[in-house]
C-alpha cells in the first residue's frame, strides 16, 4: 500500500486503489470525505474532476496557439527561402534541380526545427529524439508548403513541426489526460528518487520524495499513479517478461499465475531497501518488471541458474526477516 513509509525505486507505478483509500484517485478526485470534513457521495468530486478536466483541455489549447505564435515571431532571417520556393515551384517534378532545392531547403531550415525541438526540451524525452522528429517536421512543410497561395512559409513550417513534435508526445508518453501539473510532478519525481538513492543508499519512501519535493506525499502518489498512463501499448504488442510470445489481446480474461508472488512480494517490499544492489535489483526486474529469469541473467551478465539461487536465498531471507519482525 502507498503509504508514507512506501520505498520506491524509479520506474515504480501504484495500484490507483491504494490512492482511494487515501482519498485520491490519479485524476485528482475527491474520494468519500469533503473538505469540510462531511461525508460525500462523491458526485462533487466528480463534478469537480470533469470541470477540471475541460479547463485542463483549455489551458492546453491556449498554451499551443500561443507557443506557435511565438515561436513564429521570434524566428527571423529566412527571407531567402521564398526566392527557392517560387523556383521550386516552376521546377519539373522529376528534375535533378527540383531535388537539388529541396535539399536546400531543407538545410537552410535546420536550425527553425532544432529551435523549435529545444522549445521541447525538459520534458522527460531525449533531446536528440525531439530534434530528430522535429526535423522530420520539416521535411513535411517543404513538402508540402504551396507558395503560390501566397502564405509565408514560416506561418505554415511553424506549426507544422511543433504539431509533429506534439504527436510524438501523444505517440510515445501518455496515454490519458493528464494534467501539466502531474506530468511536472511525475517527472521531477525520478530526478528526486536517484538522487536520494545516492545520498540514503537504498531506495527513499513516499516521505522522504515529498520532503525533497517539498510537496505533500499524497501529491508524489498521484503523480506516481499518473505515470501509468506513460507509454502505452498496442494491444496487438507482445507482451515482454513472459515466458512464451503472447499479445496483450491474446491475454485478456487470462487467469494471471503471479498473484500469490505479487502479495508475497508487497509484504516484503518494505525489507527490500536493506538488501545488496544486486539482489535488490534482481527482486525488482522478478516481481516487478515481469521479467523471467533468463532475461534478468542475460541483463545481468550471469547464468540463469545463478539467478534462480539468488532469488531463492534472497527470498528465504526475507521471509526470515519477515518474521522475525
Amino acid at each position: 500500500m502507498a503509504d508514507e513509509d512506501t520505498v520506491f525505486e524509479s520506474g515504480d507505478t501504484v495500484d490507483p486503489k491504494d490512492a482511494e483509500t487515501r482519498g485520491n484517485t490519479a485524476d485528482g478526485t475527491a474520494g468519500d470525505t469533503r473538505g469540510d470534513g462531511t461525508a460525500g457521495d462523491g458526485r462533487d468530486g466528480d463534478a469537480a474532476a470533469a470541470s477540471s478536466g475541460d479547463t485542463d483541455a483549455d489551458e492546453e489549447n491556449t498554451d499551443d496557439a500561443d507557443e506557435v505564435e511565438e515561436v513564429t515571431q521570434s524566428v527571423t532571417g529566412y527571407d531567402d527561402v521564398t526566392t527557392l520556393f517560387e523556383e521550386l515551384s516552376r521546377t519539373a517534378e522529376d528534375s535533378a534541380r527540383r531535388a537539388e532545392l529541396r535539399e536546400r531547403l531543407i538545410s537552410r531550415c535546420i536550425p527553425l526545427a532544432d529551435h523549435i525541438a529545444r522549445k521541447f526540451s525538459g520534458r522527460g524525452e531525449p533531446f536528440d529524439d525531439l530534434t530528430q522528429v522535429a526535423r522530420v517536421g520539416l521535411v513535411h512543410a517543404v513538402d508540402r508548403f504551396d507558395i503560390t497561395r501566397g502564405s509565408n512559409f514560416l506561418s505554415f513550417a511553424v506549426p507544422t513541426i511543433m504539431g509533429e513534435v506534439r504527436r510524438y508526445f501523444r505517440d510515445n508518453t501518455w496515454a490519458m489526460r493528464v494534467p501539466r501539473r502531474v506530468k511536472e510532478t511525475h517527472l521531477r519525481i525520478g530526478a528526486a528518487i536517484d538522487t536520494l538513492s545516492q545520498s540514503l543508499g537504498r531506495s527513499p519512501t513516499v516521505k522522504e520524495i515529498a520532503g525533497e519535493l517539498e510537496i505533500n506525499p499524497d501529491e508524489v502518489t498521484q503523480a506516481v499513479i499518473a505515470g501509468n498512463a506513460y507509454q502505452p501499448s498496442s494491444i496487438d504488442a507482445v507482451s515482454v517478461g513472459r515466458d512464451t510470445e503472447a499479445s496483450l489481446l491474446d491475454t485478456l480474461g487470462e487467469e494471471e499465475s503471479q498473484f500469490d508472488r505479487v502479495e508475497e512480494y508487497v509484504a516484503i517490499r518494505p525489507l527490500l531497501a536493506g538488501l545488496p544492489e544486486r539482489e535488490r535489483r534482481i527482486l525488482t526486474m522478478r516481481f516487478f518488471e515481469s521479467m523471467t529469469q533468463t532475461q534478468i541473467a542475460q541483463r545481468m551478465g550471469i547464468s540463469q541458474m545463478h539467478v534462480s539461487r539468488i532469488l531463492a536465498k534472497t527470498l528465504a531471507r526475507l521471509r526470515e526477516q519477515s518474521a522475525r519482525e
